[in-house]
């Protein structure tokens, strides 16, 4: 693990935490599981390109689905 997944990794957890606190406040599901997605996928992945492509991907999920 290198320095710039571990800051990727760093940012969008703190991301994920406020997707995570948008869903659990105004129950909404998508932006909650997010949240969690958000701060767990960075353990899993090794690349920091992949990091960043998956954590953009994740950002941009709720604005498309919405339930």
């Amino acid at each position: 693990m290198d320095t710039a997944n571990l800051v990727w990794g760093m940012l969008f957890g703190a991301i994920g935490s406020g997707y995570l606190i948008y869903g659990v406040r105004q129950r909404a599901l998508v932006p909650a599981l997010v949240g969690v997605l958000l701060g767990l996928f960075t353990w899993f992945v090794d690349s920091a390109w992949l990091t960043v492509v998956m954590g953009v991907g994740l950002m941009a999920v709720p604005y498309f689905v919405r339930f």
